[in-house]
């Protein structure tokens, strides 16, 4: 499974030339993965889409879809706290088990950013990958429900993911992420408003005791996003 959700992570990451030179070696671990063929097959159509299509029309592909469209970012908390305060100590906090388990990320990432969450997962134990995937299944769910609508080739990637949880998402966390208006990507004022808004500043401090699985749960479950403004009054709320 390790191998798997590596291959994931580098699968939703931004396309490079890297990464097509790649696809080789992507192909056989596959190929050689205790996977059933449906999900082999599955992931293989995206890798084998890599390998075919032009590394310019696949970044501008990617960023269409999970830069430009909020309700497809690959920012876990961005789905369930949007813009608020809290998602700044949530990623503090998220930072602290990163560095508790001796994982260091590269200062540009959010530590947030999904493919780098599975890498994270990638080097934990089995039990504790999966128990933390299932943390994230509501968002990875709405992820696939949402790619699928739009007929794209990453819906194959989720489904795998989905299917590695081993856990169904909670339907009330799934339908209230599902019931969040998704945005049009070709709306440019609407997102130049959003990168204004999008400032996440990483508040308190990361050693008053580590993210563990239970308070990363607390965050990933929160079931309302908060207003898109914080209150005027930084004592409110």
């Amino acid at each position: 499974m390790n191998d798997m959700l590596k291959i994931i992570s580098l699968l939703l990451s931004y396309p490079t030339h890297e990464l097509k030179q790649s696809v080789p070696e992507l192909q056989e671990v596959l190929e050689n993965s205790n996977l059933s063929n449906r999900q082999k097959d599955s992931l293989g159509k995206l890798v084998s889409d890599i390998a075919v299509t032009d590394i310019y029309d696949a970044q501008e592909r990617y960023v269409f879809l999970f830069d430009r469209t909020r309700s497809l970012s690959l920012h876990l908390f961005e789905h369930v706290h949007g813009e608020s305060r809290d998602r700044g100590q949530a990623m503090v906090d998220l930072m602290a088990m990163y560095e508790n388990d001796g994982f260091e990320i590269d200062a540009k990432e959010l530590p947030d950013y999904l493919p780098l969450f599975l890498e994270y997962l990638s080097q934990k134990p089995q039990v504790e990958a999966i128990e933390l995937l299932g943390q994230i299944a509501h968002i990875t769910v709405a992820l696939k429900e949402r790619l699928k609508k739009r007929e794209s080739i990453y819906v194959h990637v989720f489904g795998v993911l989905a299917e590695l949880t081993k856990k169904k998402p909670e339907p009330g966390l799934l339908s209230e992420l599902l019931a969040q208006p998704e945005d049009d990507p070709d709306d440019l004022d609407a997102l130049d408003q959003i990168w204004e808004e999008e400032v996440v500043t990483f508040g308190g401090n990361a050693g008053e005791g580590s993210c563990g699985p239970d308070k990363l749960r607390t965050q990933l479950r929160a079931s309302k996003r908060k207003p898109s403004r914080a209150s005027a009054n930084p004592l409110e709320g």
